[in-house]
């Protein structure tokens, strides 16, 4: 019984042995990540394009129902900033901010994000992941956190901006650059100066100051709550809304009601295509911080479950009036480091956002706008990631050009052309490495029985012999490029009786390939020289059973290289064959 159960619901295996040993690190944690929550919940329901509260809401219940499903003990999801910004762009498209198709829209959006998870997790998509190379998802995310931040820079200097890419923004804020509110500004880089200097030296002079060093980094992170309440203060006592600084203003008091997204069938399917890539992108970004983080504990990460728990959380986003939710970076890190040792760090956190929308919401009347955008420049800055640009331009240009290519559509494009690109161009790399697979003409190395490339190696070869091991599988995009290898050699050397295939790398062969095959077994008989396979895999025999290839073939299948050579070879040794 226990065994079902767990299967359905994964947190009650960490329920049923909760004690309170695990309680203070949970509390601390979600203390912690309360204080850091509500900015960032408001920012970023802003930067969506939604009112501050709807942030507030996306982060009670989907908080609870992720801790029920989830594989991860310290992932911590809500409204993270890159699912935010394609919310904007996706709904801004459809509907005018702040209005109530436009709130509509995002509930619907999170809605279908949250239904593709689910589904995606129930039948065990959960290697769509893989389908994102790393430097495609540093270089989309590097833009990302670029555009997002550049889309801040208004409300922080007071002035309205619009766009999607990057030098729309750009324009438009030179566009309106006198009218840039002094005020404003000044309030804004006040913030963003604490909030800086509250990251990077904060914990580091209060521990010079005789402040234990865990407590030091306790209050070092709860910097942004305090930015919020000082800056809130400061706006009440000197009554900035009325000297032309933009407030927050009414925030609903009391929890979400809960109820059904829009059924409207026409915004669903405009949504959908959308729907998808944000679902992915979201996930992608979740399961990478959770996989990272479970690792530092030696914990394992099942990505289907992440699937089943993201969907969940999303669905009952949805149905409480929020907008799309994912991993975040800044939060889940500060959980870990905090001490969350389970998910109910993650329920104590949305009963502490409960608490907030229930008593204190009025409170937030004057905080000023500028301090959330502050909050969102710096919550993002630590996603923008330079040092993969220099790493991938020194180990490869395949992935040089991944990244480089992805960080310019995104900002110039805008984010799901940037993602779209990334994707296609992941694709595209890979095909491109797989189409010319590297072949490489091998010998064996004197006194062992190995055999290793001639280019690289002093190695022994036999006249009548070319020994060609194929790095890669063999499938329709590389079956012409090995025919062509073959043909190229055997007319470039004289006195060849045998070709041996290595086929030690070879996983799969397709159709194609074993057309082409039999083309390359049928070229050669008619020269007199055999085809003969080595090291071949049990699964890729098995597949070659099933063809009367093995029947057709001129020569023989060994069972290693050093075997087939050795059956093969004339007395006739040269040291090489270039």
């Amino acid at each position: 019984m226990n065994l079902s159960l767990q299967r359905i619901v994964p947190a009650w295996a960490w329920m049923r042995d909760y004690h309170r040993g695990l309680l203070a690190g949970d509390l601390v944690a979600a203390l912690v990540v309360t204080m850091m929550l509500v900015p960032q919940a408001l920012a970023y329901a802003l930067l969506a394009g939604l009112p501050a509260h709807i942030g507030l809401y996306a982060s009670i219940l989907p908080l609870l129902v992720y801790a029920l499903f989830s594989s991860s003990k310290t992932l911590s999801v809500g409204p993270v900033a890159l699912t935010s910004l394609l919310t904007a762009a996706v709904v801004g498209k459809l509907a005018v901010v702040d209005s109530h198709a436009y709130i509509s829209a995002a509930i619907v959006l999170a809605m279908l994000c949250g239904l593709i998870l689910l589904l995606m997790g129930l039948f065990r998509f959960g290697f769509i992941a893989n389908f994102l190379s790393h430097p495609v998802v540093s270089g989309f995310v590097t833009a990302s956190a670029v555009l997002i931040a550049l889309s801040q820079v208004g409300s922080l200097v007071g002035v309205a901006t619009s766009g999607s890419s990057a030098h729309e923004i750009l324009f438009s804020l030179l566009r309106h650059i006198d009218s840039t509110h002094i005020l404003t500004l000044a309030v804004g880089c006040l913030v963003l100066a604490f909030l800086w200097w509250a990251r990077s030296g904060m914990a580091r002079r209060l521990i010079a100051l005789g402040v234990a060093p865990a407590p030091a980094a306790l209050i070092s992170k709860a910097a942004p709550a305090m930015a919020l309440i000082l800056s809130t203060l400061v706006s009440y006592y000197w009554q900035l809304e009325f000297k032309g600084v933009a407030v927050v203003g009414d925030i609903p008091k009391g929890l979400p009601e809960l109820g059904l997204p829009s059924l409207d069938p026409a915004l669903w399917s405009e949504l959908a295509v959308s729907a998808l890539l944000i679902a992915i992108i979201g996930f992608v970004e979740s399961v990478s911080l959770a996989k990272t983080l479970a690792a530092k504990r030696r914990q394992r990460i099942q990505p289907d479950r992440e699937l089943v728990a993201l969907g969940a959380a999303n669905i009952s986003s949805a149905v409480s009036g929020g907008f799309v939710v994912a991993g975040g970076f800044s939060r889940s890190v500060v959980n870990f480091e905090a001490g969350a040792q389970t998910q109910a760090a993650g329920m104590f956190a949305a009963v502490g956002l409960a608490v907030v929308a229930l008593f204190f919401t009025p409170a937030l009347y004057f905080l000023p706008k500028t301090t959330l955008a502050a909050t969102i420049i710096i919550a993002v800055a630590s996603l923008i990631d330079m040092a993969v640009i220099r790493r991938a331009w020194r180990y490869s240009t395949s992935d040089f050009i991944a990244i480089v290519v992805t960080i310019a559509a995104t900002l110039l494009l805008g984010i799901e052309q940037g993602v779209l690109a990334g994707i296609t161009l992941s694709i595209a790399l890979h095909l491109y490495k797989t189409m010319q697979p590297h072949i490489a003409v091998v010998g064996e190395v004197p006194g062992t029985e190995h055999f290793r490339n001639v280019k690289r190696h002093q190695v022994v070869t036999h006249s009548n012999i070319v020994s060609l091991r194929i790095d890669e599988s063999l499938y329709f995009a590389n079956a012409s490029y090995l025919e062509d290898r073959i043909y190229d050699l055997v007319s470039e050397l004289d006195g060849l009786e045998h070709v041996i295939l290595q086929c030690t790398a070879v996983n799969e062969i397709d159709l194609s390939a074993l057309d082409a095959l039999e083309s390359i077994n049928y070229r050669l008989k008619e020269q007199d020289i055999t085809l003969n396979l080595s090291e071949v895999k049990g699964p890729v025999i098995d597949a070659l059973r099933k063809s009367d290839f093995l029947d057709e073939l001129s020569g023989k299948v060994f069972l290693t290289q050093h075997l087939a050579v050795q059956s093969l070879k004339h007395d006739e040794i040269e040291p090489y064959i270039i």
